[in-house]
């Protein structure tokens, strides 16, 4: 009875998603040579990195928007194609640090401006581990932290056999500490780590940038912080570091009493980025909407480096810039979609998906209406696994909230494009949490179905060597039509795909 079911629903599955010669048409008006003019304007020098809130960012916004407008991709509201988005440059001038003896500030430790100006005392400094309140012996559970200054181990100082004891070894993150220890109301978190000077070494200068954030309420922007050498603690606690390391297995997390104060000096401005939003209007299911989704941001300029970002995502940027094309000339030619798009190159990822984020909070079409996110990130090189095959991309979340979505994505490959999908980094127990770090996060969390395609990273990624001369532009093309195909399908059939689903990744990026 299964495989008389299961052949059925295959039948079905065919029947629903034969070729279809008006796609295929479409389709292949996504070429080489278009991605290549988009490309070498997107990613030349004198778009100086695309670093969100700054002249390069906003004149890659202006070209963006001139392009929707010039093959009939409308804005959003009729009269703009920007949602603006605020952020918050902050500069570190200066920081001190007392824990019984003054540690020296970008030698011993370091921090962040994220909180801004703070100047705080305290008598007494309580250990809580690593932070994990997912396990037998939770923290945050057995010990009050409220109003206290609390001590947490970055991961780096247990060894390898000793992170395999710890269970969800991937929420041990910082930014996710500071989450959970705000949350149970501390007064400030001092992470103690061995690699601290090591890493001062290398970027020191980097500490004292400017940084930009956004203003949504973001916990880790409210609670201080720093990063303190392991081996210059031992000399100020009662206790070394390696004897706290076995209390803490044996769940014991000391207090200690100190002479302490810790402040910082923040200079800060206000800014703004903008997402650039194209809207094209579907027939009769219009009210329904996917949503097509590439960060065109990358890290600016740094030490007098241009970051070019060609692949970082100036790849999945003119593949947006194409899709939209291609759907805008089936809509001219009498075979437009039935659900509407929205086109949505978005600004500040490399800050923490915040473009991606003040939409999701700020949305201009309701997100109940949503019906899927289709995201695009790095799309235009080979990572070493694929080396020398580029008819490959990684997929991720597919299958998280939607059976539907995967085998829509599924047999648009079967049917049109044959390429390797490759599902490595789509597991919840991958350490990379690719998942979490491009811009369908933002939509997955809010349960609308979202596919991230992506090539996987490479020597070049984030550093000034990302250019264009390395782009393997019919990788672009190809998975750019692979998106198209799945996007055709999801707005012109009968139904909404169905969200059906609970996601096995945890519903939070830290």
């Amino acid at each position: 009875m299964k495989k008389v079911l299961f052949s059925f629903v295959t039948l079905l599955s065919i029947s629903t998603f034969a070729q279809d010669s008006i796609a295929i048409n479409f389709a292949n008006t996504i070429n080489v040579e278009d991605l290549k003019e988009h490309l070498y304007i997107l990613a030349t020098d004198s778009l100086e990195g695309r670093e969100t809130g700054q002249k390069g960012q906003k004149l890659a916004a202006d070209y963006i928007a001139r392009h929707f407008e010039s093959i009939g991709i409308a804005p959003y509201n009729g009269e703009t194609y920007y949602q603006d988005f605020p952020l918050l440059s902050q500069t570190l001038f200066n920081s001190s640090l007392t824990i019984s003896k003054e540690f020296n500030f970008l030698e011993e430790y370091y921090t962040f401006p994220f909180f801004g100006s703070t100047s705080l005392d305290f008598e007494s400094i309580q250990c809580i581990g690593f932070g994990i309140d997912e396990n037998d012996c939770s923290d945050y559970r057995s010990i009050d932290v409220k109003d206290k200054v609390v001590l947490i181990f970055a991961i780096d100082l247990l060894r390898e056999k000793e992170k395999s004891k710890i269970a969800n070894i991937e929420t041990i993150d910082w930014e996710y500490q500071l989450e959970k220890a705000y949350q149970h109301g501390a007064k400030a978190v001092f992470f103690v780590d061995k690699n601290v000077k090591n890493k001062l070494k290398k970027y020191s200068a980097y500490f004292k940038k400017e940084k930009r954030n956004s203003l949504i309420n973001n916990a880790k922007f409210k609670l201080p912080f720093a990063f303190i050498d392991a081996e210059d603690l031992d000399n100020t606690l009662a206790i070394s570091t390696k004897k706290l390391l076995k209390k803490v297995g044996r769940c014991k997390y000391p207090s200690f009493k100190v002479i302490g104060s810790f402040s910082t000096i923040v200079k800060e401005n206000l800014l703004q980025g903008e997402n650039v939003l194209g809207y094209l209007e579907g027939s009769d299911l219009k009210e329904e909407l996917l949503v097509i989704t590439a960060h065109y941001d990358h890290l600016g300029i740094h030490n007098g480096v241009i970051h070019n970002g060609a692949d970082d995502d100036g790849s999945g940027t003119v593949a947006i810039l194409e899709l939209a094309e291609a759907f805008a000339k089936a809509k001219a030619a009498g075979s437009g979609p039935r659900r509407s798009i929205l086109f949505m190159p978005v600004a500040g990822e490399e800050m923490g998906l915040l473009g991606s984020s003040y939409y999701a909070e700020n949305p201009i079409f309701p997100l109940e209406n949503t019906i899927a996110d289709l995201n695009i990130d790095m799309i235009g090189r080979m990572d070493d696994k694929h080396e020398g095959n580029p008819d490959y991309v990684y997929l991720i979340g597919a299958d998280k909230l939607s059976t539907e979505l995967h085998q829509i994505s599924e047999d648009a490959n079967t049917y049109y494009t044959q390429l390797e999908l490759d599902y490595t980094f789509n597991d919840p127990e991958d350490p990379n949490r690719f998942y979490y770090r491009s811009d369908h996060y933002n939509f997955a969390k809010n349960n609308i179905p979202v596919i991230f395609y992506f090539n996987g990273v490479h020597a070049d990624y984030h550093k000034s060597s990302d250019t264009v001369d390395k782009i393997h532009f019919g990788k672009i093309a190809s998975i750019s039509k692979l998106i198209f195909y799945t996007a055709w399908q999801l707005v012109n059939q009968n139904k909404r795909i169905e969200v059906d689903v609970q996601s096995n990744f945890k519903n939070d990026r830290k």
